[in-house]
């Protein structure tokens, strides 16, 4: 690990000790957990991982229509209006 300096408002450092006492950690792991979130967020998934998250969704669902793929636009169409 590599230490470094980072400033914040007095009322944020105040708060963030508060929810590390609350937690039973550090201030430290806060704030890496808050630069992890925050990286993470930026990432854009791998091809792979997209397919993933697709293939994990294929027939999860049931709409109970029999031709839901030949009429998803005229069904979408409707609840819009809805």
């Amino acid at each position: 690990m590599v230490k470094t300096q980072v400033q914040l408002p007095e009322e944020d450092l105040a708060e963030l000790r508060r929810t590390a006492a609350e937690e039973g950690v550090s201030v430290s792991e806060l704030v890496r957990r808050g630069v992890k979130h925050v990286l993470a967020s930026r990432r854009k998934p791998s091809r792979e991982e997209l397919w993933e998250r697709a293939s994990a969704l294929a027939g999860k669902y049931h709409s109970g229509k029999p031709d839901i793929a030949q009429r998803h636009d005229d069904y979408l169409a409707e609840a819009i209006l809805e």
